[in-house]
Parts: structure tokens; sequence; C-alpha cells
């Protein structure tokens, strides 16, 4: 295959998904959407609501019918959609704590509808890893559970539903980012595991994915000896082409997750990573979540060029990759043109959340619950990564001052914690508001000082309840909107 020297820009834009700063298109991403451009991806700085997305997706499609338009919406701590006030879905580890496969998908298919309302088409959704590492400092509660038949059945659910409602659904992180203690947007995560353990764990939820159709994998920034020993998977025609291409029999869109981030840009550069990227068989680049303006889309689109001529990428490649988009498209015109049947009338995203919350509970504090009295909240604040954002909020603070009113709630960081952080609690009931509280030295000592003086606390945990403490100790199973508002529910006895 020959393409004139004249049409690869408009390949190479075709082959990128930048995002952009604003709540409307600024003018270079309209100019180069009739030069090409193919996708966009949103981001929390996009959104104001969902009638300002709407509106902001009518304007690109006003230059392109057919563009993507991509969204990173979990649906759980990572929202975008929702992050000025918190999902109003409980998130992926609430789904599987439930582990009922049909109210996943129905979760799932309520925000596809939403989503395609507001003219988005492709979600970077759903999480496919296996937790199985509960120090993971990335994933979390992001993935359905550490048991990878349960992730893969709920994986399978999420993608039957989001498609069902008019969205194509991406699985991530391949080939799966859970055993890991480093985060990828700052430093190369190693996988470790053999391939024995890897088809076990890793795999399962993408091979259910494939199964369930889904129309999009996402890769991750991760060094998988087992599967290659020297390049990571982003960037591996062993991992992208052998593993999930001709493996697994994957014929989708290949989206590499944010090329800016640190694991592959420090050791291959930004244009560097995205060339080799696309040779490996990725067919979109994801950019834009830190480098969002014209200036890093050329030099992208121009490295791109340069590499086709140079020989160091196929045009036959880039091609296939630039078809692929387009048959992408193609389904995103076919999904909306079919519409869907609605929303559902009941709140499915609060109904998950409520049965997601379990409590602990010793024979002595029978009576700790529920709550009759304006409470004093102490929230434990741990640094968030750049997934999840500084910018949503969290906690029960508020749900329960609605529910007890006169309730007050102050939160600590790291450095800011008292020698008793419950101490301006008086007589009143006290709650401790922890995340991933077996993640953090500091937040543990804190909570014992507090319980130390305080038996009769309750402990809240919105992370991952590795480590179960307190006389009376609710888990969520996220930190959501829709999860606090369901414990404050439970402290109070509304539910």
């Amino acid at each position: 295959m020959t393409t004139p020297a004249g049409h690869l820009p408009a390949l190479a834009a075709a082959v990128l998904q930048p995002g952009f700063v604003g709540t409307t298109p600024p003018p270079w991403v309209c100019r180069w959407l009739g030069e090409g451009l193919g996708s966009v991806v949103l981001f929390a700085r996009n959104v104001v609501d969902p009638g300002q997305v709407a509106a902001l997706t009518a304007t690109l499609r006003a230059e392109r019918p057919d563009v993507i338009v991509a969204i990173d919406e979990e649906a759980g701590d990572v929202t975008r959609l929702e992050s000025v006030h918190g999902s109003s879905r409980p998130g992926n580890f609430a789904l599987g704590a439930v582990d009922d496969p049909a109210l996943t998908e129905a979760v799932a298919r309520d925000l596809g509808v939403e989503l395609a309302a507001a003219g988005v088409t492709l979600n970077y959704a759903p999480d496919a890893d296996v937790n199985s590492n509960p120090d993971n400092p990335v994933i979390g509660v992001r993935s359905f559970g550490a048991d990878p038949a349960l992730v893969a059945r709920h994986t399978a659910a999420w993608v039957r539903g989001l498609q069902a409602g008019g969205v194509a659904a991406c699985a991530k992180h391949f080939p799966g980012h859970g055993d890991t203690r480093v985060d990828s947007h700052h430093d190369l995560p190693r996988i470790t595991a053999d391939r024995d353990r890897l088809d076990a764990c890793e795999l399962a939820p993408f091979r259910a994915a494939v199964a369930a159709g889904v129309q999009a994998v996402m890769t991750g920034h991760l060094l998988v000896p087992a599967l290659d020993p020297q390049l990571p998977a982003t960037l591996s025609q062993r991992i992208l082409g052998g593993l999930l291409r001709d493996e697994m029999g994957f014929s989708g869109v290949v989206v590499t997750d944010a090329v800016e981030m640190r694991a592959v840009a420090d050791r291959y550069g930004f244009a560097g990573a995205t060339v080799r990227a696309l040779a490996a068989g990725a067919d979109a680049i994801c950019i834009g979540g830190e480098r969002a303006d014209e200036q890093a889309a050329r030099e992208l689109r121009d490295a791109i060029v340069a590499a086709v001529v140079s020989g160091d990428l196929p045009e036959e490649r880039l091609a296939e990759a630039a078809k692929r988009v387009g048959q992408l498209a193609a389904w995103t015109m076919a999904a909306r043109t079919a519409g869907s049947a609605g929303r559902d009338a009941a709140d499915v995203g609060l109904v998950a959340a409520r049965r997601a919350v379990r409590v602990t509970a010793s024979r002595t504090a029978t009576d700790a619950l529920p709550l009759t009295r304006p409470a004093y909240v102490v929230e434990f604040e741990p640094l968030r990564n750049i997934a999840i954002g500084a910018e949503t909020p969290w906690g029960i603070g508020a749900p329960l001052g609605e529910l007890l009113p006169g309730t007050s709630t102050v939160r600590y960081a790291e450095p800011d914690v008292p020698a008793d952080p419950g101490a301006g609690a008086g007589t009143r009931p006290l709650v401790l508001v922890v995340r991933d509280l077996h993640r953090h030295d500091w937040m543990r000592s804190a909570v014992h000082r507090a319980l130390a003086a305080r038996p009769d606390a309750v402990v809240v945990e919105l992370g991952v309840p590795e480590l179960v403490t307190g006389s009376v100790h609710l888990a969520t199973h996220g930190a959501t909107r829709a999860s606090g508002w369901a414990a404050a529910e439970v402290l109070t006895g509304a539910r």
C-alpha cells in the first residue's frame, strides 16, 4: 500500500486522541477536525454539567459528525462527568463486593445512556485490573476486586451494559496493572508474574472483555518480562500483536494510556513513545492529561509523519491504525443512531452503593448504631493519585450533616494530625473516616490514638478494607458521593 505523502499528516492526525483546555472546543481543535483529527478526549477541566458537555460535543460534531469523543469516566472514585460533586455511582470495587453481574450491567448501562445523551461515544472503562496487591497505589477501588473470576464476570457485565447504553467500552490497563507498587504516572511498574500466573489472573478479565465484544482496549505502561523482557506493553509488538491480537483474537481499537506519562515518556520521549506504540500495534494515542495544547498534538503528528518517511514506522501500519479508528467511529455513529430506551427510573447507582456497605461490629458494640445525636466526624485525607484528581469531593461529613443536623466535620492530612484527633468531639459520637487505612502508617497511628481515647468511635473505610479496626467498622468499598450517602444512611438508621 502506498499513500501519497500529502495524506500522511491527515493519517497521523487520525490516530491521535488529544485533550484540550476549556469548556468549549478551542479553535485549533475545530480546525484539526477538518484536517483529519478523528478523536478527542475530555477531562474534568472540560466539564461543568451534562448540558454543557452536550453543547461542547455538538460543536465538535458540527466540524466532523463522526468524531470520537472519549472520556475517562469509571463511575467511581475516578469520575470526570461528576467531578464537581462526586460520582452518583459507587465504582467497581463496590460492585464487586455486591457480586451481582446484573446490577453491574444495569449501572454501566445507566452510565452509557447518560454519556450518550451528552455526546460522549468512547469511555475509558471498565478498569479490568485484578487488584491482587492490596498495596497498589493507583488501582485499589478502581478494580472489581482481587479474585480473577469475579473481575472477569463483572468486566464482561460492564462492557455489555455500557455498550447497550450506546457508548463504546475500553477495557484497561492491558495486560493488567493490579499487581504493582508503582504508579505508571510516575515510573515504570514491573509485573514479575510468570506466564501461567498471568493467564490465570491478569489476563482473565481481558479475555472476558474480548468475548463480550469490547470495542477498545487500553494499554498499560507496564514491563512484563514473562511477555516481553525489554519493552513496556504499550510499546511491545509481542504483547499488542502476538498476545492481544493473535492469541486473544481482539480486532478492535488499541488505545494507549496517556503517552506523556513518565513510565514511557522518561525513557523513550514523548514523540518517541508515540511512534514506538504505533509500530507495536497501537491504533490510537491518548494525550492531553498533562499536555493539552496544539503544540503537543503537532509535535506528535509531525513525529509520526517523519517516522513514516524515514521508514521507522511502516506506512501500512499507520494506515491500518487509522482504519481501525474509522471503524470505531462508524460503530459509535451506529450506536447513536440506534438510540436507547432511556435511563432507569430508580437510582441504580445509590441502590448499588447501599448494597455494597458492610458492617463489622464487636459483641460489645450492639448499641453503637444508629447514631441519634449530632456527630463529630474526623476525615483523614491521604494524597490522591493523578487518576482520581484533587478536585473531586469525598467523605461522609456532608450527607451525615443532612441526616443529623449539627454534625461537624474536620479533615486532617498527614502533617496536620493532632495528638488526639478526636478530642474535639467531647461527648458527641465520634466517626473516623479513612481511605486505605492499611497503606498509610500516619493514618493508622492517628486512628489508633483516637480509638485509645474513644473506643466507642465508629470507623468508616472508604477505600480497600484490608484492615478492619474499631468496635464498629463500616466498609463502603469506595469514596464516591453515592458511597458516602449510603454510609450515612447506615450510621443513622435512615435505611
